[in-house]
C-alpha cells in the first residue's frame, strides 16, 4: 500500500499497522554496538540480573526506530518530503528480548505548509505496543507530506 497524501489524512484517523516484529537479542546487541551505546543494561546479562528489571533491556532508540519504520508503508511511503521532528517521545514500559511489537498511528492534526504550496504538515502519534497491548513507545511526530498531484484532482 502506498503512503497517503496530505489530503487523505484526517485528525482522529487511526491506522493499525499490519506488520509486527519480535525483537531479538541480536537486534539489541547490533544496534547498541553500532551506535556505541555500551550501557551494560543492554549488553551485559550478568550486570542486568541485578537491575530492577532482572534482565537486559532492549535499547529504546532501536524501539523508536522500529515503531517509526513500521508506519511507513501505510502512511508516508512515497508521499513524504521529510520527517520534521519528534515533539515528544516516551517509553512507559520496557522492552525485552522476545517481545513482539505492533504499532498504531493516530492522526493528531494537520495544517497547510506556510512556505510550500505542494505540501502540508501532519502530526502523527505513533504507539508501539507489546504482545500484551502495553504501550512501550509513545511518539508524537511531525511529517511534511505531499499534496496530491494537480493531475489527480482533475
Amino acid at each position: 500500500m502506498p503512503g497517503l497524501y496530505f489530503e487523505e489524512f484526517e485528525p482522529g484517523m487511526v491506522i493499525d499497522h499490519p506488520t509486527r516484529r519480535t525483537v531479538t537479542e541480536a537486534d539489541n546487541t547490533l544496534f547498541s554496538v553500532m551506535t556505541l551505546n555500551l550501557a551494560p543494561l543492554h549488553l551485559d546479562a550478568e550486570y542486568s540480573k541485578n537491575s530492577i528489571y532482572g534482565q537486559r533491556l532492549v535499547n529504546s532508540l532501536f524501539i523508536l526506530g522500529l515503531v517509526s519504520g513500521v508506519t511507513v508503508p501505510e502512511t508516508t511511503q512515497g508521499t513524504t518530503l521529510g520527517n520534521l521532528g519528534f515533539e515528544q517521545i516516551k517509553f512507559p514500559k520496557p522492552v525485552f528480548h522476545g517481545d513482539t511489537i505492533h504499532v498504531r498511528t493516530e492522526i493528531v492534526s494537520k495544517r497547510e505548509s506556510k512556505s510550500r504550496g505542494d505540501s502540508g504538515i501532519v502530526m502523527f502519534r505513533h504507539l508501539g505496543l507489546n504482545q500484551r497491548d502495553e504501550i512501550v513507545c509513545d511518539a508524537l511526530r511531525a511529517g511534511l507530506m505531499l499534496k496530491k498531484p494537480v493531475a489527480a484532482h482533475a
